[in-house]
């Protein structure tokens, strides 16, 4: 099983890509895949037939899977790209921002 240091919910940058520079909450992680699913980043439109929960069908929009290695976390004193290490406080493991030594 994979591990990966970025969580569902966290609020990251994308790195690289037509949408690079955009701030979203992470909302699914695909770890056989090693991607993740960003709130309103790497938009695509999707043709939908109709059906009985659709009847009128269309075009609907929808967010893409963006790879994990284009997204860092973001240092929530600095507001900037940072990486995720792990520390023990207080008899448990936290993760903190590289950058500022927050805890995430």
């Amino acid at each position: 099983m994979k591990k990966f240091k970025i969580k569902t919910g966290d609020e990251v940058i994308i790195l690289t890509g037509k949408d690079k520079g955009k701030k979203g909450k992470v909302l699914k992680i695909l770890k056989d895949k090693d991607r993740v699913i960003v709130e309103q980043v790497n938009m695509i439109k999707k043709h939908v037939k109709p059906s009985t929960e659709n009847p009128q069908g269309g075009i609907e929009e929808k967010e893409a899977p963006i790879h994990i290695s284009n997204v860092a976390v973001i240092d929530p004193k600095s507001k900037k790209a940072t990486r995720v290490g792990y520390e023990v406080k207080d008899g448990k493991k936290v993760r903190i921002a590289k950058k500022s030594g927050e805890v995430l």
